[in-house]
């Protein structure tokens, strides 16, 4: 299952928020901050039970219940992040919920949530996909001191479409494919440990119209985008066309002909 249809597939899944008799105005408001994610609101009403609060659900599926007083305050708290406590509870259940129309500096941002957690670990693989080396020549210097923690393996992803950036502290795979090309992709193992791992995949359908992904911290969803990429794209060969000195760093990758 390609980057692609592991988005596909979370875009079937539309959750729906359910606000049980609410305040004037409230389901509106809920409605223009969930815009951009694959989240449906809804009002209802009910006779039994307290005013104001919501329930998030897919299909018949119930995953969780908050008042809408904790879910909009403090209102910097309610856009989603990577880290589990910033954000009100009812978020918690939007893992692997569809994002839409993410420009670059809402994915930059994101990006840095799990690099951030990849550090602080110290261990463990990181795997981040930046479509080309025009993307990944601003983050070079994250990318070197990243990839100088001693036991934190770090691998970055681009479409040689151009000049390759010099990789002299990490590993870098040079893949012409459309995946490698249109998508943009964090993802982090945990060094193995569950609680710590988390990836953001999203891809540019047409450019300059922002990214559609998802991100979650599910370990058999982490597992399997790491396992994707290590497996689809083996190193082949060295690739000595960087500007930097170090062409062992440098590998050109291509997709494994058995999957």
């Amino acid at each position: 299952m390609s980057l692609s249809e592991l988005i596909s597939g979370v875009a079937a899944a539309e959750r729906t928020l359910t606000v049980f008799n609410p305040a004037p105005g409230v389901a509106e408001r809920l409605a223009e901050h969930f815009s951009d994610r694959n989240v449906s609101v809804e009002s209802a009403s009910s006779d039994e039970g307290p005013s104001n609060y919501a329930v998030l659900g897919t299909g018949d599926k119930f995953h969780t219940a908050v008042s809408v007083d904790d879910l909009l305050r403090p209102p910097e708290n309610v856009e989603p992040g990577f880290e589990r406590d910033s954000y009100a509870p009812i978020l918690d259940h939007l893992d692997e919920t569809l994002f839409t129309s993410y420009d670059r500096q809402q994915m930059l941002n994101a990006t840095r949530e799990i690099e951030d957690r990849a550090w602080r670990v110290g261990a463990g693989e990181l795997h981040s996909g930046f479509q080309s080396g025009g993307n990944l020549r601003p983050q070079l210097d994250t990318y070197r001191r990243l990839g100088g923690r001693d036991d934190l393996s770090v691998h970055a992803y681009i479409y040689p479409n151009g000049e390759v950036p010099q990789a002299d502290q990490f590993q870098l795979h040079l893949a012409r494919t459309d995946e490698i090309r249109n998508s943009w992709f964090v993802a982090y193992d945990g060094n193995g440990v569950g609680d710590y791992k988390c990836a953001l995949v999203a891809e540019e359908t047409e450019p300059g119209f922002g990214f559609t992904g998802f991100w979650t911290y599910d370990p058999s969803t982490v597992d399997y985008i790491v396992n994707h990429l290590v497996s689809s794209y083996s190193i082949i060969e060295s690739d000595g066309s960087g500007d930097g000195a170090d062409g062992r760093r440098q590998m050109t990758a291509r997709p494994n002909p058995r999957r």
